[in-house]
Formats: structure tokens, sequence, C-alpha cells
């Protein structure tokens, strides 16, 4: 067990919530509706949490700089979402669930598959 997971513990959690915002994305991965269905997929297997209901995903945005894909998907414990600005080649994504997981495993795995440059990640406990 890691430290941040005995944090968790710890502190008599109630779930994680992990922000990530991706930069440089390969910009083919970001415009395509079914690899960011994959995406969600893998995501959801890795940290081990069951999707309920289907991965909405739609394409939206008036504005050149915000336009792109958005998905949301229900987990039995919470929910993952993202945006893909596609103006930037940044991706977006939420993941908040009262199952642990490690944010740091999630990070990298979102950043080798969007295949990003770099990554910004913060997360919080939440009591």
């Amino acid at each position: 067990m890691n430290p941040l997971h005995r944090k968790y513990i710890k502190e008599q959690c109630w779930g994680l919530s992990t922000a990530l915002d991706l930069h440089a994305c390969n910009p083919h991965l970001l415009r395509s509706k079914d690899l960011i269905k994959e995406f969600v997929v893998e995501l959801c297997k890795l940290i081990k949490v069951k999707p309920f209901g289907d991965c909405t995903i739609v394409k939206f945005g008036e504005r050149e700089e915000i336009s792109g894909y958005s998905m949301i998907q229900l987990i039995e414990s919470s929910l993952v979402s993202g945006h893909f600005a596609e103006s930037s080649n940044s991706a977006f994504i939420d993941i908040f669930s009262c199952k642990y997981y490690d944010p740091n495993i999630v990070a990298d795995f979102c950043k080798d598959y969007f295949e990003a440059k770099s990554y910004i990640i913060n997360y919080i406990f939440r009591k």
C-alpha cells in the first residue's frame, strides 16, 4: 500500500477527486470519438471501477478555442468526465470515485494514451 493510500484510509476519506490537464496531445487521438470511448473503457479497467450505463461523448463549442469532444461516464462509485480542446490539443480529465485509485498511475496512463508532452495533476481527498 502506497503512502497516499494509507493517508486516504487513515483520514477515513469518502472519495478521491483528480483533475488532470494534459498538454500537447496527439491531435488524432483527441478528435476521435471511438478512441475517446476506448480510453474510457481502459481507464475504468485500470482503476477497477464498473461503468454505469453508456459513455456519452458529444462534440460542441461555438468558439474555436474551446471546441472539441466532451465525455461523461457514470461509474458505480461516481463519474469520469473530460473535455478535449482541439485548438490547443489539450485534454482536461476529471475522475471522482469513492473507491480509492492511485492518481499518479492514472496520470501516467492518460499521458501515455493521449501521447501528451506534459501534464498537471491536482487531487483532493473528499471527506
